[in-house]
C-alpha cells in the first residue's frame, strides 16, 4: 500500500512516444511504473544494461523475485521524488544476475491515461564496487534497516536521512522559525534542549514524543556527534527507535500491578485497608513503640443491628451502610491511624504514638457516638430508608510485658464482646 503522498503537481506521461528524445541521452534512462511494479519504458542505453533487444522485453521483465525492502524503496523514492522534486542516491542493480552499484536520479511522474505513479531513473555514472565493500554493505543496510536515520549540521537542517526516517516523517509540514530537526518534536522545549545539546557536542539518548505520519509515538533518540567526511564539519547523526508499543505495555502492567495491590490491600467495598495491610502496620508500629515508649492501642469494633438491616432491606443496603460506617470512621480518627475491615461488620483499628491511654478512649468515644446518628439508605426499588444501628468496641493497650500482635488483637476482640454483653453500643477497656 503506497504512503499517501500529493500528485496532482507531478507530470503526466500519456504515452512512451513523449520519451523518444532520451534516446539521444548519453545516460541510461528508464521508466518504472510502481502500480504494476515493472517497467514502463526505457532508452537504448537501458536496453543495452539489461542485455535486451526492444522496449517490450523490458516491460515484460519478470520482477516477481524483488524483495519486499526493494519494493518499498522504490515507493520511498517515489514519495521523496514526489516532494523534492529530485533524488539523487546509489541503488544496487542486478543485469545478468551481476550486481552494479550505480548512482541514480530520480524524477516522479504519473504515467499512461490511469496516471500510474511513476518515476525515470536517470543513470550517468557507475560506482566502483571493487573499493572499500564494508562501506557498500553499510550503505544497503542504512537503506534497509527499519530504524529511522538522519544527519543534521549544527544548524539543525537535515543533510541525509534513510528510507525509514522518509516514510516516518516524509507528511511532517516545518514549523516556520524551527529548524529540520525540531519540526518533529511535539514538545519544542525539549527539541532546543537536544539541538544546543548537539552544538555543545554532548551526545545522548532519551525518549520523546513524535509528530510522525502514524500520528504521536513514543521514540528513543540516539544523538551521535561527528564529521563531515567532505568539509570536516562538526555534524550530529540520529537514529530513532519507535518504542511506543514497549512504553504502552510496560505502563499497562504498572496499572495492572497497582490494581492488584489494590485488591490485596484494601477492602474493595469499603476501600478500607484489608486485613492484612493492617496487621502488617499493626506489626510495624509494635517495633515503633519498643523504641519511643508512646502508648498503642488496638480496637476492634462491631456494629449492633447490622444482621438486621440486611435481613429487612437486602445485602444492597447492608454494602451502602457498610461504606457510610467506613466514612464516618475515616473522619474520627487520625492520619496515622489505621481503620481496617476484618470482614462482615467488624472493623479492626490501630492507634500508635498515642501521647496517653486516654487518647484512645476519647476517639471510641466519638467513633461509638458517630456510628449511632441515623443513616438514610437506598434499597433497590429506589427508596430512600431511615435506619439506625451502633457500635460494641473493645481496646486493649500494649504494655512491657512483650505483647504480641495476635494477643493484642485477642484481648480487645475479648473486650468487644463483653460490651455487647453489657448492653451494646458502649466501650470496654
Amino acid at each position: 500500500m503506497y504512503q499517501e503522498v500529493a500528485v496532482d503537481h507531478l507530470p503526466v506521461i500519456t504515452s512512451s512516444n513523449e520519451l523518444n528524445a532520451f534516446d539521444y541521452s548519453p545516460d541510461i534512462i528508464w521508466v518504472f511504473d510502481l502500480d504494476r511494479h515493472g517497467f514502463w519504458w526505457g532508452n537504448k542505453h537501458a536496453l543495452n544494461f539489461w542485455g535486451l533487444t526492444d522496449v517490450q522485453q523490458l516491460i515484460d521483465k519478470d520482477l516477481s523475485g524483488d524483495t519486499e525492502g526493494a519494493r518499498k524503496r522504490t515507493e520511498q523514492t517515489f514519495v521523496k521524488a514526489a516532494q523534492e522534486g529530485l533524488t539523487k542516491d546509489p541503488w544496487t542493480t542486478y543485469p545478468n544476475g551481476q550486481p552494479k552499484l550505480m548512482l541514480m536520479r530520480h524524477v516522479a511522474v504519473l504515467l499512461g491515461p490511469e496516471k500510474h505513479r511513476g518515476i525515470i531513473a536517470f543513470i550517468s555514472e557507475q560506482m566502483d564496487t571493487s573499493s572499500q565493500p564494508e562501506n557498500l554493505l553499510f550503505a544497503e543496510a542504512m537503506r534497509y534497516t527499519t530504524v529511522a536515520v538522519s544527519c543534521y549540521d549544527m544548524d539543525g537542517k537535515r543533510l541525509f536521512e534513510n528510507p525509514a526516517f522518509t516514510d516516518w516523517y516524509s507528511n511532517i509540514d516545518t514549523v516556520a522559525n524551527h529548524s529540520d530537526f525540531e519540526t518533529r518534536f511535539k514538545e519544542q522545549s525539549e527539541a532546543k534542549a537536544r539541538l544546543t545539546a548537539s552544538q555543545n557536542q554532548k551526545a545522548g539518548c532519551e525518549e520523546h514524543l513524535m509528530q510522525t505520519n502514524n500520528g504521536l509515538q513514543r521514540h528513543t533518540v540516539d544523538i551521535r556527534i561527528s564529521r563531515h567526511p567532505l568539509t570536516g564539519d562538526f555534524v550530529f547523526l540520529v537514529t530513532e527507535y519507535d518504542v511506543t508499543e514497549l512504553h504502552d505495555t510496560i505502563q499497562e502492567l504498572k496499572k495492572t500491578k497497582n490494581e492488584l495491590k489494590k485488591i490485596a490491600h484494601y477492602d474493595p467495598l469499603t476501600k478500607l485497608p484489608s486485613v492484612w495491610l493492617t496487621k502488617e502496620r499493626l506489626s510495624s508500629s509494635l517495633k515503633q513503640v519498643k523504641r519511643t515508649k508512646k502508648e498503642l492501642a488496638v480496637m476492634f469494633l462491631d456494629l449492633d443491628g447490622f444482621k438486621q438491616v440486611n435481613d429487612t432491606y437486602g445485602h444492597g443496603v447492608g454494602d451502602e451502610l457498610l461504606k457510610q460506617v467506613a466514612t464516618r470512621l475515616n473522619k474520627i480518627f487520625r492520619e496515622s491511624d489505621t481503620v481496617g475491615r476484618l470482614g462482615g461488620d467488624e472493623f479492626l483499628i490501630c492507634l500508635p504514638n498515642l501521647e496517653n491511654k486516654k487518647s484512645a478512649v476519647n476517639l471510641a468515644q466519638k467513633a461509638v457516638i458517630e456510628i449511632a446518628k441515623s443513616y438514610q439508605v437506598e434499597d433497590s426499588e429506589g427508596k430512600l430508608n431511615k435506619v439506625n444501628i451502633s457500635a460494641s468496641l473493645g481496646i486493649a493497650y500494649y504494655s512491657d510485658n512483650n505483647h504480641s500482635l495476635e494477643t493484642l488483637i485477642r484481648c480487645a476482640d475479648e473486650k468487644m464482646y463483653q460490651a455487647k454483653k453489657s448492653g451494646k453500643n458502649r466501650i470496654e477497656v
